[in-house]
């Protein structure tokens, strides 16, 4: 049996438990870096520097968007040659990424250092927090090209099958990040320019790494010379692909710059520090989430394809059931820990206070996060694009950027951290009642088709 046979045969539990677990792993340790960059820098530095890190994310974090467009949109394609049998139309690909996102780096890392300080000023640092932030900036883009050759040939290397080599290339730059950040922080002293620096070596290595992977030809697929030619149409059709994902992060880019100008209005420097640490926490808890959404998505999408809806309906709720489980774990870690979550990052005693209360009131909807983005991922599964862009813009655009817009304007700091729980809610019930009419359209086929 192929492995295409079992996604329609084998038992869910065991099928999405093997997709699921590696990209799981993957998907927590990218998140750590995050983490642990920022407990490293709160220790430290303190606060201002946390403050100056949170800051510069929305930058770095339109960065990895040039890096998701290039990426994904060329696995997409890789895959799709590499089904055809196509390994000299995948080869092409792969150079013509490598191509793309050299030139992408250079363009926008140039134009973001030129204007790095008129930028951290539109992004809301103040007199106090600009030289840390542009410290810190300056360095993670100087290096930002093995960011994104690391990030972008990943995505590549897990499309042509070799899953544990992409999950040990994020594992070699996580390990290498948190033994490089002490070392230069508190070792030699660097403050936050050490935690940069740690960053960037890391993924320095992390892509040697990758580049001697793709020229030794140790996979599928080898990066060679004629390849790097540019060819209009992949760069084409890798920005079609490309272009969902790209938007997606650019409107989490915008989101942050919305809420650190709104944070710094209502509770100042402090409050913008305290949302880092819980943005980070977020992230670290819902990447479990997300890998199990990119696990059920092959078994769903092929189910679908091949009319076992039965199957279909049993991977969605065995997929909601795990990710439900985890984010209950989740909440009532946060909501009995919030504390030292805080402490871990910065002992300040009113960074913890403010911390711990953001962090209990902005994940206070926690439990349902999981249902949401499962039935959302869903209906990018069996090819409804529209169903699946809105319900995945819902909880961190739609509803999210109104509330924090408005709540403030009668709960000051609170309505912030509220406007979290209500996106969350509304998101879930929006989700909820198109997902049980999507299931109940699902099961009526599959009668149907047995009658």
């Amino acid at each position: 049996m192929n492995k295409a046979q079992a996604l329609g045969e084998d038992r869910i539990s065991s099928l999405l438990r093997s997709y699921s677990v590696p990209a799981i792993i993957g998907m927590v340790v990218n998140a750590l870096y995050n983490v642990v960059d920022s407990v490293f820098v709160g220790q430290g530095v303190g606060e201002v520097g946390l403050t100056a890190v949170t800051i510069a994310f929305p930058l770095m974090s339109v960065l990895m968007a040039v890096g998701m467009l290039v990426g994904l949109g060329a696995a997409a394609l890789v895959s799709i040659r590499l089904g055809k049998q196509d390994k000299a139309g995948a080869e092409l690909i792969l150079g013509n990424a490598f191509t793309m996102i050299s030139g992408f780096v250079l363009v926008t890392t140039g134009v973001a250092l030129y204007f790095l300080d008129p930028l951290l000023l539109l992004l809301g640092a103040t007199p106090e927090v600009l030289p840390y932030a542009r410290d810190f900036s300056f360095i993670i883009l100087a290096g930002s090209v093995f960011m994104h050759i690391s990030f972008g040939l990943n995505g590549i290397i897990r499309a042509q099958g070799d899953p544990r080599t992409a999950l040990l290339t994020m594992l070699i730059a996580a390990i290498l990040n948190m033994i490089f950040n002490p070392l230069f922080i508190f070792g030699f002293g660097m403050g936050i320019k050490g935690s940069a620096w740690a960053t960037v070596l890391a993924q320095a290595i992390s892509t040697a790494w990758v580049m001697v992977y793709f020229i030794r030809g140790s996979g599928t697929l080898t990066l060679r010379r004629r390849c790097l030619a540019v060819d209009g149409k992949i760069l084409a059709g890798i920005t079609r692909i490309g272009m969902a994902p790209f938007l997606m992060q650019i409107g989490n880019s915008l989101v942050m710059v919305i809420f650190n100008f709104t944070l710094l209005a209502h509770g100042g420097t402090s409050a913008v520090a305290a949302f880092g640490i819980i943005n980070r926490m977020l992230m670290l808890l819902l990447m479990p989430i997300i890998g199990i959404s990119q696990g059920a998505q092959p078994i769903i999408g092929y189910n679908y394809g091949a009319g076992q809806y039965k199957r279909v309906i049993e991977t969605v709720k065995t997929a909601v059931l795990a990710a439900t489980v985890l984010c209950l774990l989740g909440f009532t870690s946060v909501q009995l820990f919030a504390e030292q979550i805080i402490r871990l990052f910065n002992g300040n005693p009113e960074l913890v206070h403010l911390g711990a209360t953001g962090l209990r009131l902005f994940l206070a909807m926690l439990p349902v996060i999981g249902f949401q983005m499962i039935s959302a991922n869903y209906f990018q599964a069996v090819g409804k694009a529209g169903y699946a862009i809105v319900f995945n813009l819902l909880r961190q655009i739609i509803i999210l950027i109104p509330m924090v817009y408005l709540l403030p304007q009668f709960l000051g700091l609170i309505g912030i951290w509220l406007a979290g729980p209500i996106s969350d809610m509304g998101a879930a019930l929006l989700t909820g009642i198109v997902m049980v009419r999507e299931i109940k359209h699902l099961s009526l086929q599959e009668q149907a088709d047995k009658s």
